[in-house]
């Protein structure tokens, strides 16, 4: 049996923190401490495991077999003592609880701002931490311990969290007035992929979904700008610098306030669905588990379950 009292919280975080920059030296920068000093803890460390937990290359350092498994451990054991941390703050402050959560930019420009604020309302003493993050991002953050919950686009990769769907909105094309897609008639796909396109990354999953649906017609989307908001999307509309395809609780918020116009699509999918990720449901705290069930009394979420995915 290995001595418990040799693992050093700093040293596991450290591990952690190299294994996520993919070198000894960024992780050494990011944690805050010397080169020497980092691979001397990372030495001692594999020396107490009995094993290699890095092997080291010209591009920098990856975890082993045996690295890898101990970096998915330490991200637990660090999440935890985190949440620990995260407790005691909130007991001292008076707060009687944390809740811990990201969601995706069509989260926020829908459904979810007047559920945290129900919520808000409902428990006042609950320190709510919330992250604007992309699907992928927020996914991370529940694997490593983050955050809880993650509201998430459908066609993201989410192996190991459970899954429900939360939310379906309807995809709609916006564009800035007498745009020629500006016909107050639905536009086909192979029309709206023949101008200029405002998005959000290319990782985003609204962009993967806008991707697919060109690829459906056989076109390539002229993207002119990517950014990372909604709101950045349609100020760019706006300007006239392309059009942008979103779900309509968003669109119809810019579209009053910026003046631009709403345009029904046709041949493309335009369910845009939404899941509420989380590792286990059983393992939530008060604060997360009363927003799943805050979430599952609205109406919205009754009209989802038409869409509902396996967990998982």
């Amino acid at each position: 049996m290995l001595n418990l009292n040799r693992f050093d919280l700093i040293s596991l975080r450290l591990f952690v923190a190299v294994v996520d920059a993919g070198s000894l030296t960024a992780g050494a920068d990011r944690f805050g401490v010397s080169l020497p000093a980092a691979s001397k803890r990372i030495a001692d460390l594999e020396r107490h495991c009995g094993f290699a937990l890095l092997q080291r290359g010209k591009r920098g350092v990856t975890a082993t077999p045996q690295g890898q498994t101990l970096h998915r451990h330490a991200i637990e054991v660090i999440a935890r003592l985190e949440q620990l941390v995260q407790a005691v703050d909130d007991l001292q402050s008076g707060a009687t609880g944390h809740l811990r959560l990201c969601a995706n930019p069509s989260a926020f420009g829908g459904f979810l701002p007047s559920v945290l604020a129900a919520y808000a309302r409902r428990y006042p003493n609950v320190v709510i931490d919330m992250e604007d993050a992309l699907s992928e991002d927020g996914i991370r953050a529940v694997l490593k311990g983050t955050a809880e919950l993650a509201v998430i686009g459908d066609n993201v990769p989410c192996e190991g969290l459970e899954t429900l769907v939360c939310n379906v909105d309807q995809l709609v094309l916006l564009v800035p007035a007498g745009h020629a897609l500006d016909g107050r008639r639905p536009a086909s796909a192979a029309d709206v992929f023949d101008h200029d396109l405002v998005t959000l990354a290319r990782s985003a999953s609204l962009t993967r979904k806008v991707m697919a649906a060109a690829e459906a017609v056989q076109r390539t989307p002229r993207i002119r700008v990517q950014v990372r908001s909604f709101d950045s999307m349609c100020r760019m509309v706006a300007l006239g610098l392309g059009a942008a395809i979103l779900p309509r609780a968003a669109a119809a918020l810019y579209a009053q306030a910026l003046g631009l116009v709403q345009v029904e699509l046709e041949g493309i999918q335009m369910e845009r669905v939404l899941l509420l990720a989380m590792r286990s449901r059983s393992e939530l705290s008060s604060p997360a588990a009363a927003l799943v069930e805050m979430i599952e009394g609205t109406a919205a979420f009754s009209e989802a379950q038409r869409f509902r995915t396996p967990a998982g």
